[in-house]
């Protein structure tokens, strides 16, 4: 009963996101997805603190006075991560990040707040970024979480998932795949099969959307 559309367009850059924004007049707000929420950045006019710490922008809101239009960033994907991990967290004090696109930085940022220490893992390793062949027994023993923040497995390649070395899993870690779909991921069925707790990301998908909303109709 909302008196509102809700429309997905498919881009292949955000070069002409301003174009866009004034071809549709009635657009008041939209969302980011992979692989544009580091993109969209410098075609904003201004960043809300949050999403300028974090680096990556999820939500913008459309903002149209006097003939001009503001476009204004924000990020949700920390607040809906944040809510929905945060049940789960208790007793978890260090994670890696699978990724190190928009996605993974709201989560460093959200398990920052949480108080988990956090380390980005990518095919590419640098000083501050780890390689998935680091991830050795010792490694996956002393980081006790790990977030999938990749599209790995994503649909429609259900059958892919993160090139882990998940037999040295156990009933101490807890895998998050911030991915909607499918609601089980093969990240999520390889570590229930080595005893991890696991969760999806349907439920902070749509806790990101909430807030999201909240932003568009302040």
């Amino acid at each position: 009963h909302i008196s509102a559309d809700y429309q997905n367009f498919e881009m292949d850059s955000v070069e002409g996101i301003r174009d866009f924004v004034a071809a549709n007049p009635t657009l008041c707000g939209f969302n980011v997805t992979i692989p544009f929420k580091t993109d969209i950045i410098q075609y904003l006019d201004r960043l809300d603190e949050t999403a300028a710490a974090i680096g990556a922008v999820n939500t913008v809101k459309v903002i149209r006075t006097d003939g001009r239009t503001e476009l204004v960033g924000y990020n949700t994907d920390w607040i809906g991560f944040t809510q929905s991990v945060r049940p789960l967290a208790e007793g978890h004090s260090k994670a890696l990040i699978l990724g190190t696109g928009g996605a993974a930085k709201a989560v460093s940022y959200a398990l920052g707040k949480l108080g988990i220490e956090n380390r980005f893992v990518s095919r590419n390793s640098s000083f501050d970024v780890m390689g998935y062949y680091e991830l050795s027994p010792s490694v996956m023993d002393d980081y006790d979480m790990v977030v999938n923040c990749t599209p790995v497995g994503m649909w429609p390649d259900v059958s892919q998932r993160p090139d882990i070395p998940y037999s040295f899993l156990s009933d101490r870690h807890l895998l998050f795949d911030v991915i909607a779909n499918p609601e089980e991921t093969q990240f999520m069925a390889k570590g229930k099969q080595y005893g991890a707790t696991v969760k999806g990301g349907k439920e902070m998908l749509e806790l990101q959307a909430n807030a999201a909303w909240k932003i568009w109709n302040e």
